[in-house]
């Protein structure tokens, strides 16, 4: 397989390893990540997550959260930086970016790194297997993989979630940004759930969907 079209949602990429190190400011504050060929936007942040983790909504309380679909962990990092007492759990199928993941731990929270834990698999799977429930589920979905993949997740997304849990997420909108909004609202009807667009910004939609009590 060539590095073209190389996944980077394979559990080992088939690309020549060539290991980077990037600086981002995020939130007015500085970040230093290890990243790799096939991992996605090893060079730098994309703009659909940079667009996420500036509009995405970070508990106060102390709260369990999910940076679903990890890569090098830019929104995990961000998350355990700005809500110091919450609990941040990381997942990717990836292997080289669960590599650069725990490196980017170490950088970034060097006398901190218990907050953190790291799983390896298929979106929730590792989250069902450990029964853990969630306040809070933050993605960046790898949308071009088709839309019912991402579809049979947010069915899934309720399972793993606390009363009042939520989950944010960025598509783009050539993407289908209009269909998922459209699929949530009908299917997921009631006071048992909400739903609402937190921004639209150079062509991304930033979404909230919340579990109620």
């Amino acid at each position: 397989m060539n590095q073209k079209n190389q996944h980077y949602s394979t559990e080992y990429p088939d690309v020549k390893l060539k290991v980077y190190t990037i600086s981002e400011s995020l939130r007015r504050h500085l970040y230093l990540f290890k990243t790799a060929t096939g991992i996605y936007s090893f060079k730098k942040i994309d703009l659909g997550t940079q667009v996420l983790i500036e509009h995405m909504t970070i508990p106060k309380e102390s709260s369990v959260l999910l940076d679903l679909g990890c890569g090098y962990g830019p929104i995990g990092m961000v998350l355990g930086y700005e809500s110091p007492q919450s609990q941040v759990f990381f997942i990717d199928v990836n292997k080289r970016a669960i590599w650069c993941l725990k490196q980017n731990i170490k950088i970034n929270f060097p006398d901190n790194r218990n907050r953190f834990t790291v799983l390896t698999g298929n979106y929730l799977e590792p989250i069902k297997k450990k029964n853990i429930k969630l306040d809070g589920i933050f993605m960046n979905p790898p949308m071009r993989k088709g839309r019912g993949e991402f579809l049979k997740l947010i069915d899934e997304i309720p399972s793993v979630l606390k009363p009042n849990g939520f989950f944010q997420f960025v598509i783009k909108k050539k993407m289908g940004a209009s269909y998922i909004s459209k699929y949530i609202i009908n299917n997921f009807q009631g006071d048992k759930y909400s739903f609402d667009i937190l921004c639209k910004r150079s062509g991304y939609w930033v979404f909230n969907f919340t579990l109620n009590k």
